[in-house]
């Protein structure tokens, strides 16, 4: 991330030049007031560290103009000074200021202040980005409306209850359920890049349709995870992609692209596979009735171990009631699934390739070899994931 640092003393501004390339960012130098704002109207700068006291245009009325701007996103100013009491403290805050610190400064409590600053960016660059493309996925696809809230509660019912369970209690914290639950909508994104011929095809697939089709895991990640190398710093950008890429990989190995299998799929992955399913399975579509909910339980179960991590399916489990209560909630026509006719239901793949639809007797295209993609870091791993490993799942 750009800082821009505000000093007129050249030793100063040195020594903050030095300190924050020692923790990664890349930094600006302005001499002074009139330098800053000029380097700020090039939209370049989110991060603003400036002194207090300087000729012209002090650092309290650097915040005045900053704050007057009409800039596309928030400018957070850290200012530098030797000043304190209430009496200034007010000042500095009503005039735009976030955050202070004192001098002398010591190197760790600038880049903790910094860290406290990127997290704010954060927050409002991430619910933007989320509600901008989740919206571009649902403008594509008319099936996506409801789907994308119920698919944010059924997840959210998912990992809070893993959060208690001894293998995830390490991953799963009160902010992954939070982050999971903002990110989910995002998990097919990468159908933006599907054609319409495919996309909104109401039969079945033909074998280059779903080949066509299955590409949406990666376009998905592979954008994402672009948006990942620029902003390494955030946290939902990475869970965002891990869902977008691993929502179609199976326990067992078979799924796509990246054909991983047991835990080498990111829990996040995991727990939108079943929840996706779920879902696909409950709800009616123009080309398929719903199913109730008694039958998608029983096809979930069936695919424990092959199809669905079996901790994940146990969650299910422990929570199905308010599962039921989640998709009554949000039912488009009936408060009660309707039985369907197995043998007119059809379904296009978009909904579930490969999945457990396949043993509820509806037709779909049978492909599970995975896509050759790259080899790729999801957040959830520390070694590069390639794909088709041979080693048996666990």
């Amino acid at each position: 991330m750009h800082v821009l640092v505000v000093e007129d003393d050249e030793v100063t501004a040195d020594i903050l030049e030095n300190a924050l390339h020692e923790f990664g960012y890349d930094v600006t130098k302005a001499n002074d007031g009139r330098e800053a704002i000029e380097a700020i109207r090039t939209g370049k700068y989110r991060l603003v560290v400036s002194d207090w006291e300087m000729p012209e245009i002090s650092g309290i009325e650097l915040c005045r103009q900053i704050r007057q701007r009409c800039s596309s996103g928030y400018i957070y100013v850290i200012l530098v000074t030797s000043y304190s009491g209430t009496q200034n403290v007010v000042e500095a805050l009503s005039a735009g200021a976030d955050d202070f610190i004192a001098k002398p400064f010591h190197p760790e409590e600038l880049r903790v202040r910094l860290r406290a600053g990127e997290r704010i960016l954060s927050l409002e660059s991430r619910d933007l980005m989320i509600f901008s493309l989740a919206r571009l996925a649902e403008s594509r696809d008319p099936d996506t409306g409801a789907h994308l809230e119920r698919m944010q509660e059924y997840c959210r019912l998912l990992a809070d209850q893993l959060s208690g369970h001894e293998r995830f209690r390490d991953t799963i914290d009160g902010e992954y359920v939070q982050l999971l639950h903002l990110t989910s909508p995002l998990h097919d994104i990468g159908k933006v890049g599907i054609p319409d011929s495919v996309l909104l095809k109401p039969g079945r697939l033909n074998q280059e349709e779903f080949e066509i089709m299955k590409r949406h895991t990666v376009i998905g990640g592979e954008t994402l995870d672009a948006a990942v190398r620029a902003h390494p710093e955030a946290r939902f950008l990475q869970m965002a992609r891990d869902v977008a890429w691993t929502h179609h990989e199976r326990f067992d190995g078979s799924g796509y692209p990246l054909g991983l299998c047991g835990r080498e799929i990111p829990v996040c992955g995991r727990i939108v596979a079943l929840a996706d399913a779920y879902d696909a399975l409950t709800t009616q579509r123009v080309y398929k009735p719903a199913f109730s909910h008694e039958k998608a339980k029983k096809i979930i179960l069936e695919g424990t171990g092959t199809q669905f991590d079996p901790d994940v399916v146990e969650a299910f489990l422990q929570r199905e009631h308010d599962f039921v209560t989640v998709s009554r909630r949000f039912a488009e026509q009936d408060a009660y699934a309707l039985e369907p006719d197995d043998s007119k239901a059809g379904i296009r793949e978009r909904d579930l390739v490969q999945g457990p639809l396949a043993t509820a007797g509806v037709t779909l295209c049978e492909n599970t070899t995975p896509l050759a993609t790259a080899a790729v870091t999801l957040c959830e791993n520390t070694t590069p994931l390639t794909p088709a490993s041979s080693t048996p799942c666990p």
